[in-house]
């Protein structure tokens, strides 16, 4: 077992015993390189769990610590049974009517991408996040509930559900939210639902999280994103705090009919990516032809470390299976606005022979 500098400083006592634990966890388990880079990420787990007893910690603190790592272990566990399946983060007041044009438009998103196979994961709270958990067959839903003194309480649809957790703290929740979500719908909120959108917006925009089509949607009639464009335009655009192409993260739907479309559309040819050292590697259903690939390096030239862009169905440390046609290219780790265009881009290339 490979160990680290913090693993290395634990009396030879410790070292061992953490050794010998984790060992027994593992007993029952193939002896394969994925196995044993597991336990020794769970090692390095255990060793700094008993550093924390010489640090000079609060039990508040150290409570925090505990309690995070459980919320952390459910999530995942829970969401890994689904993992095949795409996923939508619903977001938007706890605080609009059933017969508010915004719940109708929430439901009716929610019921009709459940239809194409989506499972809707909300905050499990009443209003938009009762919509969302409403549309959807109880199957595909989810729900993150979290406590608070005025709202305890999951909505009656998400209520009893296995598919239903309980965060006490809201980072550990947005975590769970972020980190299993393949798109974000956000309806009109207050400052929880500006907090969930802006954080979505932030990890996008800063390469933390993988780029997910983002979509605001709204009831008939109404013009909160409107509006809330041109806060972004005039306050941060035009002041240059943000750049040009961080606007093409999301995109303002016309209708809830809308917003599936985009979220499908951005599903259509590309399908997921990941890094595989310093290359992103772009995997999709089906491969461009070699014509069109040279006309998405020209394009999209500025994304590029260095080197052009090559297409293939296999990559030396990238996990998808064999004969997945895959785009990879040395990215910068930078304009992400312009790699969801680059996606856009993608989707919208007619077939042609590769």
């Amino acid at each position: 077992m490979k160990p680290n500098a913090e693993h290395l400083r634990l009396a030879p006592h410790l070292r061992r015993a953490i050794d010998e634990m984790v060992a027994l966890a593992f007993a029952d388990r193939p002896t394969d390189d994925e196995q044993q880079s597991r336990a020794h990420v769970i090692s390095e787990m255990v060793a700094t769990a008993l550093h924390l007893a010489n640090d000079r910690l609060t039990m508040g603190e150290l409570r925090l610590i505990r309690q995070s790592l459980r919320e952390m272990r459910a999530a995942f566990t829970m969401f890994d049974r689904f993992r095949s399946l795409r996923k939508v983060a619903i977001f938007g007041s706890a605080r609009t009517p059933r017969d508010h044009p915004d719940y109708i438009a929430a439901l009716d998103f929610s019921r009709a991408l459940a239809a194409r196979g989506w499972m809707a994961i909300t905050g499990a709270g009443p209003g938009i996040m009762q919509a969302g958990n409403e549309g959807p067959t109880p199957d595909q839903s989810f729900g993150l509930s979290i406590r608070l003194p005025f709202e305890d309480r999951p909505n009656p649809v998400i209520a009893g559900d296995p598919k239903l957790l309980k965060f006490r703290y809201y980072f550990t929740r947005k975590l769970a939210f972020m980190g299993s979500a393949d798109a974000v719908a956000a309806f009109p909120g207050g400052f929880g639902t500006q907090d969930e959108l802006f954080e979505a917006l932030t990890l996008v925009q800063c390469g933390r999280s993988l780029v997910v089509p983002i979509v605001l949607v709204e009831g008939e009639g109404g013009n909160y994103w409107e509006r809330w464009r041109s806060f972004v335009d005039e306050c941060m655009e035009r002041t240059q705090w943000i750049s040009p192409e961080d606007t093409e993260l999301f995109t303002r739907a016309s209708s809830a009919a809308h917003a599936v479309e985009i979220i499908c559309g951005f599903y259509q040819r590309y399908r997921s990516s990941r890094y595989v050292d310093e290359r992103l590697v772009l995997r999709l259903d089906a491969p461009v032809s070699s014509a069109q690939l040279q006309e998405l390096a020209a394009e999209f030239a500025p994304l590029l470390e260095s080197g052009t862009m090559h297409q293939g169905d296999s990559l030396e440390g990238d996990d998808a299976p064999a004969g997945t046609p895959r785009i990879w290219f040395h990215h910068n780790r930078r304009l992400f606005g312009l790699l969801r265009r680059l996606i856009d881009r993608i989707n919208q290339l007619p077939h042609e022979s590769a």
